[in-house]
Protein backbone atom coordinates (compact mmCIF):
# COMPACT_ATOMS: atom_id res chain seq x y z
CA UNK A 1 0.00 0.00 0.00
CA UNK A 2 1.43 3.62 -0.78
CA UNK A 3 -0.27 6.69 -0.15
CA UNK A 4 -0.26 10.12 -1.86
CA UNK A 5 2.45 11.67 0.16
CA UNK A 6 4.99 10.01 2.91
CA UNK A 7 3.42 9.49 6.37
CA UNK A 8 6.28 10.60 9.50
CA UNK A 9 6.66 8.87 13.06
CA UNK A 10 7.59 10.68 15.75
CA UNK A 11 7.69 9.71 19.49
CA UNK A 12 6.37 11.38 22.45
CA UNK A 13 9.21 10.87 25.47
CA UNK A 14 8.02 10.86 29.07
CA UNK A 15 10.48 9.65 31.86
CA UNK A 16 11.18 5.85 31.62
CA UNK A 17 7.87 5.62 29.21
CA UNK A 18 4.12 6.11 29.67
CA UNK A 19 3.26 2.64 31.41
CA UNK A 20 3.17 3.58 35.54
CA UNK A 21 5.51 0.97 36.24
CA UNK A 22 8.31 1.26 33.55
CA UNK A 23 10.81 2.26 35.61
CA UNK A 24 10.87 -1.04 37.29
CA UNK A 25 11.84 -2.93 34.08
CA UNK A 26 15.34 -4.83 34.36
CA UNK A 27 16.41 -2.44 31.23
CA UNK A 28 14.90 0.88 32.23
CA UNK A 29 17.47 3.01 34.13
CA UNK A 30 16.11 5.22 36.79
CA UNK A 31 18.82 6.10 38.66
CA UNK A 32 19.77 7.91 35.13
CA UNK A 33 16.28 9.62 34.45
CA UNK A 34 18.10 12.60 35.38
CA UNK A 35 20.85 12.78 33.21
CA UNK A 36 22.08 13.81 29.81
CA UNK A 37 23.38 10.04 29.08
CA UNK A 38 20.10 8.67 29.14
CA UNK A 39 18.19 11.48 27.22
CA UNK A 40 21.22 10.98 24.33
CA UNK A 41 21.54 7.74 24.74
CA UNK A 42 17.64 7.46 23.82
CA UNK A 43 17.53 10.10 20.85
CA UNK A 44 19.85 8.51 19.14
CA UNK A 45 18.48 5.20 18.93
CA UNK A 46 15.20 7.34 17.34
CA UNK A 47 17.49 9.83 15.53
CA UNK A 48 19.53 6.53 13.84
CA UNK A 49 16.20 4.69 13.31
CA UNK A 50 14.79 6.87 11.18
CA UNK A 51 12.00 8.66 13.78
CA UNK A 52 10.77 12.08 12.36
CA UNK A 53 10.54 13.73 15.70
CA UNK A 54 10.89 13.53 19.35
CA UNK A 55 8.25 15.45 21.57
CA UNK A 56 9.49 16.05 24.89
CA UNK A 57 6.53 15.99 27.97
CA UNK A 58 6.84 18.72 30.26
CA UNK A 59 4.77 20.46 33.25
CA UNK A 60 4.78 22.74 35.90
CA UNK A 61 3.68 20.42 38.29
CA UNK A 62 5.33 16.73 39.34
CA UNK A 63 3.57 13.82 37.75
CA UNK A 64 0.04 12.41 38.71
CA UNK A 65 -2.48 9.48 38.71
CA UNK A 66 -4.79 12.65 39.36
CA UNK A 67 -6.01 14.89 36.28
CA UNK A 68 -6.79 17.79 38.21
CA UNK A 69 -4.07 17.78 41.00
CA UNK A 70 -1.20 15.92 42.71
CA UNK A 71 -1.30 12.79 44.10
CA UNK A 72 0.77 10.53 47.11
CA UNK A 73 2.17 8.16 45.48
CA UNK A 74 5.22 6.64 45.71
CA UNK A 75 5.83 3.76 43.41
CA UNK A 76 5.91 6.01 40.04
CA UNK A 77 8.38 8.54 37.97
CA UNK A 78 8.26 11.59 39.42
CA UNK A 79 10.14 14.83 38.47
CA UNK A 80 11.22 15.95 34.97
CA UNK A 81 14.06 17.98 33.70
CA UNK A 82 13.20 21.41 31.52
CA UNK A 83 11.70 19.94 28.36
CA UNK A 84 13.53 22.97 26.15
CA UNK A 85 16.69 23.18 27.74
CA UNK A 86 17.20 19.21 27.45
CA UNK A 87 16.08 19.41 23.89
CA UNK A 88 19.22 21.94 23.45
CA UNK A 89 21.63 19.61 24.99
CA UNK A 90 20.19 16.77 22.25
CA UNK A 91 20.52 18.98 19.46
CA UNK A 92 24.25 18.91 19.13
CA UNK A 93 24.44 14.73 19.12
CA UNK A 94 21.87 14.43 17.49
CA UNK A 95 21.75 14.77 13.33
CA UNK A 96 18.39 14.73 11.75
CA UNK A 97 15.27 14.10 14.20
CA UNK A 98 13.52 16.83 14.88
CA UNK A 99 13.20 18.47 18.76
CA UNK A 100 9.73 19.01 20.14
CA UNK A 101 9.56 20.16 23.95
CA UNK A 102 6.98 21.05 25.50
CA UNK A 103 6.47 24.36 26.80
CA UNK A 104 3.47 26.24 29.15
CA UNK A 105 2.20 29.49 27.89
CA UNK A 106 0.37 29.99 31.14
CA UNK A 107 3.12 30.71 33.80
CA UNK A 108 6.12 31.81 31.06
CA UNK A 109 6.99 35.16 29.16
CA UNK A 110 6.70 34.99 25.26
CA UNK A 111 9.48 37.05 24.54
CA UNK A 112 11.61 33.83 26.62
CA UNK A 113 9.96 31.64 24.70
CA UNK A 114 10.55 33.29 21.43
CA UNK A 115 14.33 33.57 21.93
CA UNK A 116 14.26 30.29 23.80
CA UNK A 117 12.94 28.52 20.93
CA UNK A 118 15.10 30.29 18.14
CA UNK A 119 18.15 29.68 19.55
CA UNK A 120 16.94 25.98 20.11
CA UNK A 121 16.38 26.52 16.17
CA UNK A 122 20.07 27.30 15.98
CA UNK A 123 21.61 24.84 17.82
CA UNK A 124 19.86 22.30 16.02
CA UNK A 125 20.46 23.52 12.17
CA UNK A 126 16.93 23.99 11.83
CA UNK A 127 15.36 21.17 13.74
CA UNK A 128 13.25 22.75 16.22
CA UNK A 129 9.72 23.01 17.20
CA UNK A 130 7.80 23.48 20.14
CA UNK A 131 4.20 22.70 22.06
CA UNK A 132 2.74 25.16 23.89
CA UNK A 133 0.67 23.38 26.73
CA UNK A 134 -2.18 25.43 29.08
CA UNK A 135 -1.64 24.68 32.50
CA UNK A 136 -5.24 24.62 34.25
CA UNK A 137 -4.28 23.18 37.47
CA UNK A 138 -4.28 25.29 41.03
CA UNK A 139 -0.79 23.81 42.17
CA UNK A 140 1.14 24.88 39.66
CA UNK A 141 -0.08 28.25 39.22
CA UNK A 142 0.87 28.33 43.14
CA UNK A 143 4.55 27.61 41.81
CA UNK A 144 4.47 31.01 40.63
CA UNK A 145 2.05 33.03 42.35
CA UNK A 146 0.61 35.42 39.07
CA UNK A 147 -2.71 34.30 39.53
CA UNK A 148 -5.21 32.13 40.76
CA UNK A 149 -6.93 28.79 39.06
CA UNK A 150 -9.41 26.98 40.60
CA UNK A 151 -9.56 24.10 42.63
CA UNK A 152 -11.72 21.56 40.11
CA UNK A 153 -12.38 17.22 40.33
CA UNK A 154 -14.46 16.59 37.96
CA UNK A 155 -14.81 17.56 33.77
CA UNK A 156 -18.30 18.12 34.69
CA UNK A 157 -17.39 21.30 36.95
CA UNK A 158 -17.97 24.34 35.17
CA UNK A 159 -15.09 26.40 36.29
CA UNK A 160 -12.89 24.16 34.41
CA UNK A 161 -14.52 24.89 30.89
CA UNK A 162 -14.21 28.67 32.20
CA UNK A 163 -10.56 28.49 32.98
CA UNK A 164 -9.49 26.20 29.82
CA UNK A 165 -11.43 29.14 27.95
CA UNK A 166 -9.20 31.42 29.18
CA UNK A 167 -5.96 29.57 29.12
CA UNK A 168 -6.48 28.53 25.20
CA UNK A 169 -7.12 32.50 24.27
CA UNK A 170 -3.67 33.46 25.91
CA UNK A 171 -2.21 30.74 24.35
CA UNK A 172 -3.13 31.63 21.35
CA UNK A 173 -2.14 35.02 22.02
CA UNK A 174 1.54 33.81 23.30
CA UNK A 175 2.16 31.56 19.92
CA UNK A 176 0.80 34.82 18.06
CA UNK A 177 3.69 36.83 19.31
CA UNK A 178 6.11 34.03 19.67
CA UNK A 179 5.64 33.88 15.88
CA UNK A 180 5.94 37.61 15.59
CA UNK A 181 9.09 37.67 17.64
CA UNK A 182 10.55 35.51 15.19
CA UNK A 183 9.62 37.38 11.75
CA UNK A 184 10.83 40.51 13.90
CA UNK A 185 14.77 40.24 12.43
CA UNK A 186 14.69 40.22 8.43
CA UNK A 187 16.54 37.51 6.94
CA UNK A 188 19.04 40.33 5.85
CA UNK A 189 19.17 42.01 8.96
CA UNK A 190 22.75 41.63 9.55
CA UNK A 191 24.85 43.38 7.51
CA UNK A 192 28.41 42.32 8.99
CA UNK A 193 30.70 44.47 7.51
CA UNK A 194 33.82 45.93 9.25
CA UNK A 195 34.16 48.53 6.72
CA UNK A 196 31.29 50.75 7.36
CA UNK A 197 31.36 49.67 10.72
CA UNK A 198 27.93 48.15 10.18
CA UNK A 199 26.56 45.15 12.03
CA UNK A 200 22.55 45.38 11.86
CA UNK A 201 20.33 47.41 9.67
CA UNK A 202 18.37 48.96 12.24
CA UNK A 203 15.68 49.80 9.71
CA UNK A 204 15.27 45.95 8.99
CA UNK A 205 14.66 44.94 12.67
CA UNK A 206 10.69 45.64 13.63
CA UNK A 207 8.47 45.82 16.52
CA UNK A 208 5.69 43.71 17.26
CA UNK A 209 3.43 45.97 19.65
CA UNK A 210 1.64 43.46 21.04
CA UNK A 211 -1.02 44.02 23.82
CA UNK A 212 -3.16 41.70 25.89
CA UNK A 213 -4.88 41.62 28.93
CA UNK A 214 -1.76 39.44 30.15
CA UNK A 215 1.09 40.76 28.98
CA UNK A 216 2.39 43.45 26.60
CA UNK A 217 5.52 42.33 24.26
CA UNK A 218 7.33 45.51 22.00
CA UNK A 219 10.20 43.77 20.54
CA UNK A 220 12.11 43.12 18.60
CA UNK A 221 13.66 39.94 19.25
CA UNK A 222 17.19 39.76 20.70
CA UNK A 223 17.73 36.87 18.27
CA UNK A 224 17.78 37.00 14.98
CA UNK A 225 15.01 35.15 12.62
CA UNK A 226 15.50 31.25 13.26
CA UNK A 227 16.97 29.27 10.26
CA UNK A 228 13.75 27.36 9.49
CA UNK A 229 12.29 30.93 9.83
CA UNK A 230 9.30 29.94 11.74
CA UNK A 231 9.84 26.55 13.79
CA UNK A 232 7.55 24.29 13.94
CA UNK A 233 4.18 24.70 16.33
CA UNK A 234 2.43 21.63 17.24
CA UNK A 235 -0.31 21.26 19.76
CA UNK A 236 -2.15 18.16 21.63
CA UNK A 237 -6.20 18.54 21.46
CA UNK A 238 -8.73 16.17 22.50
CA UNK A 239 -11.62 18.15 22.07
CA UNK A 240 -13.34 21.47 20.31
CA UNK A 241 -11.85 24.09 22.30
CA UNK A 242 -7.92 22.62 21.51
CA UNK A 243 -8.94 21.34 18.16
CA UNK A 244 -9.62 25.41 17.36
CA UNK A 245 -6.55 26.74 18.91
CA UNK A 246 -4.72 24.11 16.57
CA UNK A 247 -6.28 25.00 13.84
CA UNK A 248 -5.14 28.58 14.43
CA UNK A 249 -1.92 28.52 15.77
CA UNK A 250 -0.02 25.42 14.89
CA UNK A 251 1.40 23.44 12.32
CA UNK A 252 1.00 19.85 13.36
CA UNK A 253 -1.83 18.64 16.37
CA UNK A 254 -1.50 15.31 18.03
CA UNK A 255 -5.42 13.47 18.92
CA UNK A 256 -6.09 10.42 20.40
CA UNK A 257 -8.38 8.12 18.50
CA UNK A 258 -9.85 5.21 20.09
CA UNK A 259 -10.35 3.10 16.67
CA UNK A 260 -10.28 4.23 13.38
CA UNK A 261 -14.14 4.85 13.82
CA UNK A 262 -13.29 7.54 16.13
CA UNK A 263 -9.88 8.47 13.81
CA UNK A 264 -12.29 9.49 11.09
CA UNK A 265 -14.37 11.29 13.15
CA UNK A 266 -11.74 13.58 15.46
CA UNK A 267 -10.35 14.21 11.73
CA UNK A 268 -13.62 15.93 10.55
CA UNK A 269 -13.72 17.69 13.68
CA UNK A 270 -10.58 19.30 13.18
CA UNK A 271 -11.12 20.52 9.48
CA UNK A 272 -14.54 21.45 10.66
CA UNK A 273 -12.08 23.78 13.10
CA UNK A 274 -10.17 24.78 10.18
CA UNK A 275 -13.39 26.74 8.84
CA UNK A 276 -14.42 27.55 12.07
CA UNK A 277 -11.74 29.90 12.39
CA UNK A 278 -10.89 30.81 9.17
CA UNK A 279 -7.70 28.86 9.00
CA UNK A 280 -5.62 29.86 5.42
CA UNK A 281 -2.62 28.80 3.93
CA UNK A 282 -1.15 24.97 4.57
CA UNK A 283 -3.76 22.53 6.07
CA UNK A 284 -3.13 21.50 9.89
CA UNK A 285 -1.15 18.27 9.70
CA UNK A 286 -2.54 15.78 11.97
CA UNK A 287 -1.42 12.96 14.06
CA UNK A 288 -2.58 10.23 15.63
CA UNK A 289 -1.25 9.64 19.10
CA UNK A 290 -0.91 5.92 20.23
CA UNK A 291 0.59 4.37 23.24
CA UNK A 292 2.72 1.09 21.98
CA UNK A 293 3.79 -1.84 23.83
CA UNK A 294 5.20 -4.22 20.97
CA UNK A 295 6.62 -7.37 20.88
CA UNK A 296 9.72 -7.93 21.94
CA UNK A 297 11.12 -11.59 23.41
CA UNK A 298 7.88 -11.40 25.33
CA UNK A 299 4.72 -10.67 23.84
CA UNK A 300 3.22 -7.31 24.12
CA UNK A 301 -0.14 -8.22 26.03
CA UNK A 302 1.85 -10.63 28.16
CA UNK A 303 3.96 -7.37 29.26
CA UNK A 304 1.34 -5.42 29.50
CA UNK A 305 -0.54 -7.67 32.00
CA UNK A 306 3.03 -8.14 34.09
CA UNK A 307 3.28 -4.29 34.40
CA UNK A 308 -0.35 -3.30 35.35
CA UNK A 309 0.42 -6.34 38.24
CA UNK A 310 3.25 -4.22 39.10
CA UNK A 311 1.08 -1.36 40.19
CA UNK A 312 -1.60 1.08 38.87
CA UNK A 313 -2.80 -0.41 35.62
CA UNK A 314 -2.17 1.62 32.36
CA UNK A 315 -4.82 3.86 31.18
CA UNK A 316 -4.57 5.82 28.45
CA UNK A 317 -6.56 9.13 26.52
CA UNK A 318 -5.76 7.24 23.58
CA UNK A 319 -5.19 3.73 22.04
CA UNK A 320 -2.92 1.64 23.79
CA UNK A 321 -2.26 -0.57 21.03
CA UNK A 322 -0.07 -4.50 21.94
CA UNK A 323 1.45 -6.57 19.51
CA UNK A 324 4.16 -7.05 16.53
CA UNK A 325 5.42 -4.19 14.63
CA UNK A 326 3.95 -5.43 11.32
CA UNK A 327 -0.11 -4.88 13.67
CA UNK A 328 0.98 -1.48 14.29
CA UNK A 329 2.21 -1.08 10.76
CA UNK A 330 -1.21 -2.05 9.42
CA UNK A 331 -2.72 0.82 12.03
CA UNK A 332 -0.47 3.39 10.90
CA UNK A 333 -1.40 2.53 7.34
CA UNK A 334 -5.28 2.56 8.09
CA UNK A 335 -4.82 6.02 9.92
CA UNK A 336 -2.87 7.57 6.64
CA UNK A 337 -5.58 6.34 3.93
CA UNK A 338 -7.87 8.09 6.38
CA UNK A 339 -6.38 11.01 5.82
CA UNK A 340 -3.18 11.46 8.68
CA UNK A 341 -0.31 12.95 8.26
CA UNK A 342 1.66 10.11 10.79
CA UNK A 343 1.49 8.99 14.71
CA UNK A 344 2.54 9.83 17.92
CA UNK A 345 4.01 6.87 19.24
CA UNK A 346 4.00 7.15 22.83
CA UNK A 347 6.94 3.73 24.13
CA UNK A 348 5.32 2.07 27.39
CA UNK A 349 8.62 1.43 28.14
CA UNK A 350 11.01 3.26 26.78
CA UNK A 351 13.94 1.53 26.73
CA UNK A 352 12.06 -1.16 25.12
CA UNK A 353 9.95 -0.30 22.71
CA UNK A 354 11.96 2.59 21.43
CA UNK A 355 14.50 0.23 19.70
CA UNK A 356 11.30 -1.84 18.33
CA UNK A 357 10.30 1.29 16.72
CA UNK A 358 13.22 2.11 15.45
CA UNK A 359 14.05 -1.54 14.49
CA UNK A 360 11.32 -2.85 13.46
CA UNK A 361 8.76 -0.76 12.74
CA UNK A 362 10.13 1.77 10.87
CA UNK A 363 12.03 -0.70 8.27
CA UNK A 364 8.57 -2.67 8.34
CA UNK A 365 6.74 1.00 7.19
CA UNK A 366 9.50 2.09 4.78
CA UNK A 367 9.15 -1.76 3.39
CA UNK A 368 5.49 -1.07 2.71
CA UNK A 369 6.63 2.16 1.02
CA UNK A 370 4.24 4.17 3.87
CA UNK A 371 7.44 6.43 4.61
CA UNK A 372 10.32 8.87 2.68
CA UNK A 373 13.00 6.87 2.11
CA UNK A 374 15.69 9.93 2.72
CA UNK A 375 17.71 10.02 5.93
CA UNK A 376 19.85 13.40 4.65
CA UNK A 377 19.58 15.97 7.68
CA UNK A 378 16.88 18.65 6.40
CA UNK A 379 15.32 21.22 8.45
CA UNK A 380 12.43 19.65 10.81
CA UNK A 381 9.62 21.51 8.09
CA UNK A 382 10.89 20.25 5.44
CA UNK A 383 10.96 16.50 7.00
CA UNK A 384 7.14 17.09 7.64
CA UNK A 385 6.72 18.49 4.41
CA UNK A 386 5.79 22.02 5.53
CA UNK A 387 7.02 24.85 3.30
CA UNK A 388 10.50 25.84 3.55
CA UNK A 389 10.39 29.05 2.88
CA UNK A 390 8.32 30.98 5.33
CA UNK A 391 7.72 34.89 4.25
CA UNK A 392 8.48 37.45 6.96
CA UNK A 393 5.59 39.18 7.82
CA UNK A 394 7.13 42.59 8.23
CA UNK A 395 9.83 42.41 4.78
CA UNK A 396 6.66 41.97 2.29
CA UNK A 397 4.64 44.12 4.66
CA UNK A 398 7.17 46.80 3.63
CA UNK A 399 8.11 45.78 0.38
Amino acid sequence: MTTDSPLHVGIALEGAGWHPAAWREPSSRPDELFTPEYWTDIVRIADRGGVDFATIEDSFALQSSRPFGPDSRLDEVRGRLDALLLAARLAPVTDRIGLIPTVTTTHTEPFHVSKAVATLDYASLGRAGWQPKVSGRADEARHVGRREIPEVESIDDPRLWETAEELFAEAADVVKVVRRLWDSWEDDAEIRDASTDRFLDADKLHTVDFSSDRFTVRGPSITPRPPQGQPVVAALAHAALPYRFAAASADLVFVTPGDLASAAAILAEVRDAETAVGREGEPLRVYADILVLLDTGERAADRLVRLDALGRELTSDTRIFTGSAAELADEIAALGALGYAGVRLRPGVVTDDLPRIAEDLVPELRRRELLADSDEPVSLRARLGLPTTVPNRYASALA
